[in-house]
């Protein structure tokens, strides 16, 4: 029964991190799809390039809420059914591939710092908040998303082990922690080389081709549409 019960939680976190915060905010916004600038990415960092803060911060409050509510459920109501603290990273990691391969945006994506963290923080406060400091740091000195999200979560599961001690837990997190970084193999090359944007650069056409461009665009059309609307009411307003 305790084995029906992690099944479930973790699909259900898994269809929880499928809402893609960054597409669905920007929409509701009238902004352009952020898979169709910048680095392709949908994500709080590249829907930041989009000139919007207001909805670069919705984006990441909503994406770490997603990976914080299942785990944080799990650690509190969980032991009623056997559920201990390796099923409530199970069922974080379940949020977290949600949002990496997004079920009801075609598999597409972001690469998971605000909901990796989220995780982090429903299951082991103090474990989120160091990571979360880490990155901080690195952000506010180097100004590269990427690299502050590469070393956070790199240095994640080492914190569990040493303070919390090793635990199927852990290998959870070591799991996640690699999954980021695979994610990030792009910005490590583009770090490496010296074009990797920096936090609040300008968006520029995504760099992202391939399916990920040819999805994006007919989400970007009804904020085109919406705009030539705008333009013809103001042009008919003139011509009376």
């Amino acid at each position: 029964m305790t084995t029906l019960w992690i099944a479930a939680a973790f699909v259900a976190a898994y269809l929880i991190g499928s809402l893609s915060f960054a597409v669905i905010v920007s929409r509701a916004m009238g902004l352009d799809d952020p898979r169709s600038y910048g680095s392709g990415n949908p994500g709080a960092t590249n829907v930041l390039r989009s000139g919007s803060k207001k909805a670069a911060v919705l984006t990441l409050l909503l994406d770490a809420v997603k990976g914080l509510i299942p785990v944080l459920l799990v650690r509190l109501f969980g032991e009623r059914v056997g559920l201990g603290e390796g099923s409530a990273m199970l069922v974080g990691l379940g949020a977290f591939l949600g949002h990496l391969w997004p079920v009801f945006f075609r598999f597409q994506g972001g690469k998971g710092v605000a909901t990796a963290a989220g995780v982090l923080l429903g299951f082991e406060p103090l474990l989120g908040l160091g990571v979360l400091a880490i990155w901080i740091l690195v952000a506010k000195t180097t100004k590269y998303s990427s690299l502050a999200a590469l070393i956070a979560s790199g240095v994640a599961p080492l914190l569990h082990a040493i303070f919390w001690g090793g635990s199927s837990a852990t290998l959870a997190i070591f799991v996640m922690s690699l999954l980021l970084i695979w994610r990030h193999a792009s910005n490590i090359a583009k770090l490496i080389n010296g074009t990797e944007s920096r936090i609040g650069q300008k968006a520029k056409p995504a760099e992202a081709g391939g399916a990920a461009a040819a999805d994006a665009a007919p989400v970007a059309a009804p904020a085109n549409r919406a705009e030539r609307r705008r333009n013809a009411r103001q042009a008919k307003r003139k011509t009376h």
